[in-house]
């Protein structure tokens, strides 16, 4: 447990409204916060599903434009087009549907709409986006990325192929209207990668050693919320108990890590993504246990309490971090997550993903200090099971 002696801040200027139904709020939040002509940041997988027409319906009288091309893992081009489209059509608010990819778009959207920029990269890090964001609200349609509480925007440097951050206070949403009946339709497959990637916020949070009492709490609920959850989730889609668990489970990681941090799952996850564009959530589920057993011995403790908000019985913390350890391989085989070997990765390039791995600024929110030498041997063990 952390000391209660040790300051820290804590800062949510999100409106959360949540609950079955409330997207028809929409039109009301809009209004009240004085939204004139939003642009809708979406992705061609929610237009499909038909929920970016849903939203649409609910705008009757009210002018607005669309950016539905987001990609996978959003790109620089996509946030630059964005910002584009938004100035060309007058927009003076920014809505994101979808799930983190659109969410994160809509982010660094916002952030070059606020400082008049037509590039994104000058804005990566920390410190470097300082002006308030248009009106931005954001509509969740997966339980996975935590986006619309969080602070920070994960965008593919494409010329350098590595993801980039760009956090700031600033990029955080006004308005997140959560409304599980739109995670309903999410596939299978999805909801297994977005669902490992929540629970690899909730337990990178709570492990990382800049974690702090209040993001303590959250990460262990969110913890219990989505590991008794998500495989309900994945084999019953239609069950709203359990999408409802997951959204509220990935919300509170969300809150968890953006007042904590992710640590060394997040660091070569991001670096596979940035390389091979693969799904984040896949990356993480298929680093997360291999992570936590090379930083057992800093953090015995804490992985024995995640072990109990998973609802396991142990007698001992090094009895609880092996049974933690070993649900959360558990559950990434019952989801039917694939391994690292079937991703197609060329072992030529790990000296590649390890080197951008230790280079992300979140290698030194890990609880045991992680060399190159550290995460070529995480990456062989995964290679090899």
């Amino acid at each position: 447990m952390h000391s209660l002696l040790c300051p820290f801040s804590f800062s949510l200027p999100t409106e959360i409204e949540y609950g079955s139904g409330c997207i028809d709020l929409l039109p009301e939040k809009l209004a009240f916060y004085g939204g004139k002509k939003p642009l809708l940041v979406s992705d061609p997988g929610v237009a499909k599903a038909g929920i970016l027409g849903r939203i649409t319906a609910l705008l009757q009288g009210v002018p607005y434009a669309v950016y539905d091309k987001v990609e996978a893992n959003p790109k620089d081009r996509n946030a630059e087009e964005g910002a584009r489209l938004a100035r060309a059509e007058g927009c003076d608010c920014l809505i994101a549907v979808g799930g983190g990819s659109p969410i994160d778009c809509a982010k660094s959207i916002g952030v070059l709409l606020a400082h008049d920029a037509a590039h994104i990269k000058p804005y990566e890090g920390k410190t470097a986006a300082t002006k308030p964001l248009p009106l931005f609200i954001t509509i969740p349609t997966t339980a996975g990325t935590g986006s619309e509480l969080t602070f920070s925007s994960v965008i593919t440097d494409t010329e350098n192929k590595y993801k980039m951050t760009v956090k700031s206070r600033y990029t955080a949403a006004r308005l997140a209207i959560c409304d599980p009946e739109l995670t309903l339709s999410v596939p299978p497959a999805v909801t297994a990668a977005t669902g490992v990637d929540a629970l690899t916020h909730a337990i990178e949070a709570y492990t990382a050693n800049c974690a702090e009492p209040i993001s303590d709490a959250v990460a262990l609920y969110a913890t219990e919320l989505i590991y008794g959850n998500l495989l309900n989730a994945y084999q019953n889609g239609g069950d709203l108990a359990a999408r409802s668990g997951m959204l509220m489970g990935s919300m509170l990681a969300g809150i968890a890590f953006s007042h904590s941090d992710v640590a060394s799952v997040h660091c070569v996850a991001e670096s596979l993504g940035g390389l091979y564009d693969l799904p984040h959530g896949v990356c993480n589920a298929i680093f997360l246990p291999y992570v936590m057993e090379y930083n057992m011995d800093y953090c015995r403790e804490r992985y024995a309490r995640l072990g109990r908000a998973m609802g396991l019985s142990f007698s001992s913390a090094e009895e609880g971090a092996t049974a933690a350890v070993d649900a959360v391989k558990r559950l990434c085989a019952d989801v039917q997550l694939p391994s690292f070997k079937s991703l197609g990765i060329d072992t030529a390039d790990f000296d590649a993903i390890a080197q951008m791995s230790v280079a992300n600024i979140s290698t030194a929110s890990n609880p045991r200090p992680m060399e190159k030498s550290d995460y070529l041997n995480v990456l062989r063990s995964a290679y090899h099971g």
